[in-house]
């Protein structure tokens, strides 16, 4: 199977990792631990991500999308940070409730030791992406069918994950002020991904399918 990865691709060795461990790991685990379902007739687990839901099959990981055609692009399908993201997930994770308090990016595990790449890797990215386009910032969160919030000049909540959410905030800039931006992560996150490079990589993806919404339009 071509998975898509060239062999001097940084991507390529964390991912043929998981992919191993994923393959090795049963299935029932992997259901009990995520609370994601398995159906057994087709050997798949279904996964939402950002408004979309894949079937992922196991032990093969062939993922292909089962709706969200008005969205009209399907990272897990082809990116390779939202892949390997995603098999941490299925091999490690475990689902639990969130209790509805939503944390910054330095209140998570490690997040203090990383916070200054973070905001330059997500924070500005997002701030300086979408700041001053607000219009079209709105426009792809409703079709990713978050909720409006109250916070910043526009704001959103959006599923990321199977019960996974995170607030999307966002302030204009000015003729005085650069725009600035904010992302928050409900507090069940810690729990699914232990490590803070992985909520990093949670913002990356996010941005990624941002823009790429953006560059559709």
């Amino acid at each position: 199977m071509d998975l898509g990865y060239r062999k001097d691709s940084k991507e390529a060795l964390p991912f043929e990792y998981y992919l191993k461990v994923y393959r090795e790991t049963d299935p029932k685990d992997i259901e009990k631990r995520t609370g994601l379902t398995y159906d057994r007739k087709t050997s798949s687990f279904y996964l939402r991500l950002m408004g979309i839901t894949y079937q992922i099959t196991h032990p093969d990981f062939d993922v292909k999308h089962i709706d969200g055609e008005e969205i009209g692009w399907y990272p897990l399908e082809s990116k390779a940070n939202a892949r390997i993201l995603v098999l941490r997930f299925l091999n490690e994770a475990v689902a639990a409730p969130s209790s509805g308090r939503f944390l910054t990016y330095c209140e998570i595990p490690w997040g203090e030791v990383y916070s200054k790449q973070f905001n330059g890797r997500c924070i500005n990215r997002l701030a300086f992406g979408f700041g001053n386009k607000p219009e079209i910032f709105t426009e792809i969160m409703e079709k990713l069918g978050a909720r409006r919030l109250n916070d910043g000049d526009v704001s959103y909540e959006l599923e990321f994950m199977n019960d996974l959410q995170l607030h999307i905030i966002l302030w204009e800039g000015d003729e005085e002020f650069q725009p600035s931006a904010q992302i928050l992560f409900s507090d069940n996150f810690p729990i699914a991904f232990n490590q803070g490079e992985d909520m990093a990589v949670v913002g990356d993806v996010t941005i990624d399918m941002l823009k790429a919404l953006d560059n559709l339009k």
